[in-house]
């Protein structure tokens, strides 16, 4: 492990090699935030706090690197946790604000829906058109082009 410091030769190495791993550790200032929501899913994508709440006043929504920023992820956990009367909203913030990394795993699953669109409809009724930061358009007007049944 490597806190402070300079780093060797021998460790640049290993984690070229893949053998080493850069871990930031968990704390007000992690770019994760206080809380990570992980979830099943081939991509390694999970939801997040983040430390950096001004984020949230801009209209870019791709900070994140792939994964998901949670605006308010201390509500988000307590509702997630709500079902398990040992995770209080007390217990909750304690092992938020803590130096020790813990992992609550809820009893009953919760289905996770991720959803992404460049075109949104606005509460007015005007279509507002968002950057396709991903490309997802370009597959998705290829796979409209072939018909129904829109196999891919």
């Amino acid at each position: 492990m490597v806190s402070e410091g300079d780093v060797s030769d021998e460790i640049f190495e290993g984690l070229r090699r893949g053998e080493l791993t850069v871990r930031q550790r968990p704390g007000p200032k992690n770019s994760l935030g206080l809380v990570k929501f992980m979830f099943p899913n081939e991509f390694d994508v999970y939801l997040h706090g983040t430390p950096a709440r001004q984020l949230f006043a801009s209209s870019r929504r791709d900070f994140s690197h792939g994964c998901i920023r949670v605006e308010d992820p201390e509500k988000l956990a307590v509702w997630a946790l709500d079902e398990q009367p040992a995770w209080t909203e007390a217990r909750i913030q304690a092992a938020m604000q803590g130096a020790e990394t813990i992992q609550a795993n809820l009893d009953t699953p919760i289905p996770v829906l991720i959803f992404y669109t460049t075109a949104v409809v606005a509460e007015d009724g005007t279509v507002k058109f968002l950057l396709d930061i991903y490309r997802f358009d370009v597959a998705m007007e290829q796979m409209l082009a072939k018909g129904y049944p829109y196999r891919s």
